[in-house]
C-alpha cells in the first residue's frame, strides 16, 4: 500500500487518543494549531511492524502560533490543554512555536531562529521522513518532504537542519524500537 496523505490520517487516528486529541483541540481555539511529531509517523512504523498503534509513543506533541510572547499566556494554554486531555492518561506537549528562540539556548544549547508559523518547526525536525503535522483546523497534512521516506523506513537527515550528532542519536532511538528502519549516512546525503 503506497502512504498518501488519507493513508496516514487514517492509520494515524487508528490510535485513539489521536483521535480525541484531535477532536478536542479546537475547543481551544489555537491559530496554526497542529498535531505533530510521533504520534502521526510512529502509527505507520506500527502498522507496517504489526503493532498496536500507540505503541511506543511517548508524548503526543501539538503545536500552535501565538504573537503573544508571554510565559503567562503558553502557561494559560498548556493549563488549559492539561484539563481538556486529563482523562486520556497520556502526555500531551502542547507549546508555542513563537516562543521557542526565547527558551531554546537554555535548555539545549546553541542559537534558535525565532520562527514564523508552526510549520517552521515541522521543517526543522532532524529526521525528514518525520516533519509531519496535522492541521487541526482545515484536516490538512503538512508533509513538506513528503511521505516516501516514512513510508519505506528510511532515516535521513534534514537538510534544513543538519545536525549530524543529534540526527544520529535520534535515528538510532527509533531503529532500536522499530529495527527494521534504514537509517541513511548523512555524508551521502545531498544537504544542500
Amino acid at each position: 500500500m503506497t502512504l498518501t496523505v488519507e493513508n496516514l490520517v487514517r492509520i494515524a487516528m487508528a490510535n485513539p487518543v489521536n483521535a480525541e486529541i484531535s477532536a478536542r483541540l479546537p475547543a481551544l481555539g489555537l491559530s496554526q494549531c497542529m498535531l505533530t511529531a510521533g504520534c502521526l509517523f510512529q502509527a505507520v512504523w506500527n502498522q507496517q511492524a504489526q503493532l498496536p498503534p500507540a505503541w511506543g509513543v511517548k508524548d503526543y506533541d501539538v503545536f500552535y502560533f501565538d504573537e503573544d510572547l508571554s510565559w503567562e499566556a503558553e502557561n494559560e494554554v498548556i493549563q488549559s490543554a492539561a484539563q481538556l486531555f486529563r482523562d486520556l492518561d497520556v502526555n500531551v506537549e502542547i507549546k508555542n512555536q513563537a516562543r521557542v528562540h526565547l527558551w531554546y539556548h537554555q535548555r539545549f544549547g546553541g542559537d534558535y531562529p525565532q520562527l514564523q508559523s508552526s510549520r517552521d518547526e515541522i521543517d526543522r525536525y532532524l529526521i525528514a521522513g518525520t516533519c509531519i503535522g496535522l492541521d487541526i483546523e482545515t484536516g490538512e497534512v503538512y508533509a513538506p518532504n513528503g511521505l516516501t521516506d516514512t513510508e519505506q523506513g528510511l532515516l535521513r537527515i534534514n537538510p534544513k537542519n543538519p545536525k549530524p550528532e543529534l540526527f544520529e542519536q535520534k535515528a538510532r532511538s527509533y531503529q532500536a524500537r522499530w529495527p527494521w528502519l534504514k537509517i541513511i549516512d548523512p555524508a551521502t546525503t545531498d544537504l544542500t
